[in-house]
């Protein structure tokens, strides 16, 4: 990659990001890069002043759970903590976004995956990386000049009309297209922002068991495939997937539970069995109204509770685990217990709301979106 591609030198910015916001504010305005995976690794938001402002380059996660994860970054950002940003050296020209994408995908594929904790995918460490690139062979001129740019641009745009129309099948399919919100929906809102949601606090062992997988799984000593039992690990995306297990189903950990990175505080809700790398651990509710629609409340709460630790220390321990403090709705009742006081009726109504009010952007950049790549193909 280093034939290609150069580490750029940034600004060392004395932040911490406990301490910036998550969302622009005043003259808190420049999206920060971090080793995270959300949002392409831009969690944070840092004054412009002083900051090295990149922008049209490839950012690379250099630390945690999620080292080696690469993005197209074309928009101004800088980097703030355990990732950099490497350009194109190759030619002054300014590649197209397609380009790019095709690019990061490449450099994506060859290390995402294949560094971890104790081998960081640094630039140092990663540079002498090969990438597969397209070229049109031509004898009078070096390989680097018969890099086919033009193929990527036409791949790329076809992926995309590709997956837009399968989007649109999706959300017809789903009845996702149907975006309106019901009376209900409008009303749960309306007193979600209003503040007149009653919360309570709970203990997460009020809530769940939290139990040891049934075996830990050494993701270099199974063969991991395409298909079978998904195997959990500790990574932030894919809901934690890392592949598929054909192992003995005794060692399957029940579906219906939450899987947690004890490392990383990732959580995921699993439907099916799955087998688990190692530091995970199992959340077994112990709500018989628990399920997949209601998860979706539960963990982004989950989330944040943990949220204020470090990662990579000791903190996630199944005692810390056990008593951490969460907040969750509920409808007041003497009669009740605070547990059967729990509010899953909000809670599902929300999400539902929510779900409806992100699918109508997603809805309307598919249509527009459409609409213009037709306007292309009849031209």
């Amino acid at each position: 990659m280093q034939e290609l591609f150069e580490k750029i030198k940034v600004k060392k910015l004395n932040y911490k990001t406990n301490d910036l916001p998550n969302n622009p504010e005043r003259g808190f305005n420049l999206p920060a890069l971090t080793a995270g995976i959300q949002n392409q690794g831009l969690n944070n938001y840092v004054p412009r002043d002083n900051a090295t402002i990149l922008k049209n380059v490839i950012s690379i996660s250099a630390n945690g759970a999620n080292t080696g994860a690469t993005f197209y970054q074309n928009k101004e950002f800088t980097v703030l903590q355990d990732a950099y940003a490497i350009k194109w050296i190759y030619t002054d020209d300014l590649l197209t976004n397609n380009q790019y994408l095709f690019l990061t995908a490449s450099i994506s594929k060859a290390i995402y995956g294949n560094y971890e904790w104790t081998n960081k995918a640094g630039w140092e460490r990663i540079k002498g990386n090969k990438i597969p690139l397209p070229i049109s062979p031509n004898s009078s001129l070096d390989k680097i000049a018969q890099i086919d740019f033009d193929f990527m641009e036409n791949f790329i745009a076809q992926i995309k009309v590709s997956r837009l129309s399968q989007l649109e099948d999706y959300l017809l399919v789903t009845g996702l297209k149907d975006y309106t919100l019901t009376t209900a929906e409008q009303q749960v809102l309306a007193e979600f922002e209003n503040g007149k949601v009653v919360w309570a606090e709970f203990e997460l062992q009020d809530l769940f068991e939290v139990k040891p997988s049934k075996k830990r799984f050494d993701a270099n000593k199974v063969k991991i495939e395409d298909t079978g039992y998904p195997y959990v690990v500790r990574t932030s995306v894919n809901n934690g997937i890392k592949g598929y297990l054909n192992e003995s189903e005794s060692y399957l950990n029940k579906g219906n539970t939450i899987s947690f990175g004890q490392d990383t505080a990732t959580m995921f809700y699993q439907e099916k069995p799955y087998f688990t790398g190692d530091k995970i651990k199992v959340l077994k509710p112990k709500l018989t109204l628990f399920n997949k629609g209601n998860a979706q409340f539960f963990i982004p709460i989950m989330v944040k509770a943990f949220s204020t630790f470090s990662w990579g220390s000791s903190s996630f321990s199944e005692k810390i685990i056990k008593t951490q403090k969460l907040s969750f709705p509920i409808k007041p009742n003497l009669g009740l217990d605070k547990i059967a006081q729990i509010d899953f009726y909000f809670m599902e109504t929300l999400i539902s709301a929510m779900q409806k009010l992100v699918i109508k952007d997603v809805v309307r950049y598919a249509d527009n979106k459409i609409a213009v790549t037709k306007q292309v193909i009849n031209r």
